[in-house]
């Protein structure tokens, strides 16, 4: 018997995270993956500052291909289900933030441990609503990595930005499956070792909520606003004094 939308959105409530395996088609899914190559290539620049690829230990490269015109990836945006489910995770009036496409090149670090945006008031969030194009495979490495019912605990502790820690999840979404993540629960990307790993991320927002609410992250050794490309606070030392 299939879950209502009601207990799919209690299930998301409880851990942070729900998981839709294979729920877009693969054909669909092998179209928007040969686009998204096609636009980046396999070598893309970094475009975050030298300081933030440093520090944040997260190498992607992002694109917002509807900020650019580019509507071709709408179709995960017209699933009415999903909207449906969106709204009975977020509530009604929710509103979309952005697509927002996500390439790691080989041999780079992936996405550190990271809040997509400060936790301080619990009903100021984005909803994540993940894409996987193309499995994610051991060869490929990138897993996605949640510490579950995290975004019910606050402030993600300070340490080392990329390290395991005990408890966390560790997940390989195939090529289809959509990753709902509440945007203050921990979650990190693991290293990639293939040729690229690729997702996306089409944001939403509960009513109310301000469209800049991704502006700062939370790292474990900084906080970082992107509008302004600058580290806002700096939360972890190593004991040799260097800041990490």
């Amino acid at each position: 018997m299939e879950k209502s939308l009601k207990d799919l959105a209690a299930e998301f409530w409880k851990k942070g995270y729900l998981i839709l395996e294979s729920y877009f088609p693969g054909d669909m899914m092998d179209d928007y993956n040969s686009k998204i190559l096609e636009h980046y290539g396999l070598t893309p620049d970094w475009e975050h500052t030298d300081e933030f690829v440093s520090k944040s230990a997260t190498e992607v490269v992002p694109w917002f291909p509807f900020k650019d015109g580019n509507y071709y990836f709408n179709g995960v945006n017209d699933d009415k289900y999903l909207s449906k489910l969106t709204e009975a995770i977020i509530g009604e009036d929710w509103a979309d933030l952005y697509c927002m496409c996500m390439f790691s090149k080989k041999g780079s670090k992936g996405q550190a441990w990271h809040q997509d945006c400060p936790p301080e008031d619990s009903d100021v969030f984005n909803l994540n609503r993940l894409v996987y194009t193309h499995d994610i495979i051991p060869e490929i490495g990138g897993e996605l990595c949640v510490m579950e019912g995290t975004h019910k605990k606050g402030l993600l502790p300070a340490g080392i930005p990329n390290e395991d820690l005990d408890g966390q999840l560790v997940f390989r979404p195939k090529k289809g499956t959509v990753v709902l993540l509440h945007g203050h629960c921990w979650h990190k990307v693991k290293k990639v070792k293939g040729e690229w790993r690729v997702s996306t991320n089409y944001r939403a927002v509960p009513k109310g909520v301000p469209e800049d609410v991704t502006d700062i992250c939370v790292y474990r050794n900084m906080r970082y606003r992107f509008s302004t490309s600058e580290v806002i606070e700096q939360r972890y030392i190593e004991p040799s004094g260097e800041t990490v």
